[in-house]
């Protein structure tokens, strides 16, 4: 039986970050375990470029441009939506989701979707580096080994040594 799975060492990808200045509080935390786990994972600092937009709704939009330019293996995209009085928030979240996840399957570059859906403020917080870790990190982690299991997928298929 072959197994193929992929390896969480990143020397020698590109990831792009997208993230949304909206609830930059939040972001930045993301942002910043996202960039610690690439690091640990022997990404050079020259192979991480991070995109800032305005919000969440702009993430997929950049996603794209990001994944048709061909130029990073995965992208990782950071945002928090904090529901309000309105259904704004539902409008945001569910797009913004099956924007990215369009963009993942269209343009075959995994995206780690690290953006945030939460009742409020306090919850972003948590999971923003506090007790339930950090989803920025979870979601680079996660773009890590898609960015390398589409690698060795992408060989085996070829018959090539991956």
């Amino acid at each position: 039986m072959r197994t193929i799975e992929g390896s969480l060492i990143g020397s020698g990808l590109r990831f792009a970050i997208v993230a949304s200045r909206f609830n930059e509080l939040i972001t930045g935390r993301l942002l910043d375990g996202a960039v610690d786990v690439l690091t640990r994972h022997d990404v050079r600092h020259q192979d991480i470029e991070v995109y800032w937009v305005p919000g969440a709704w702009e993430l997929p939009l950049i996603a794209k441009e990001i994944a048709l330019a061909g130029k990073h293996d995965a992208i990782i995209a950071l945002g928090a939506v904090i529901q309000g009085d309105t259904p704004h928030f539902d409008y945001v979240c569910a797009e913004t989701s099956k924007g990215l996840a369009h963009v993942s399957l269209d343009q075959r570059v995994p995206v780690g979707f690290g953006v945030l859906t939460c009742s409020n403020l306090e919850q972003a917080l948590v999971r923003a580096g506090s007790k339930s870790g950090n989803k920025g990190a979870d979601a680079a982690m996660s773009a890590l080994e898609m960015a390398n299991v589409l690698i060795a997928a992408r060989k085996a298929a070829k018959g090539e040594e991956y």
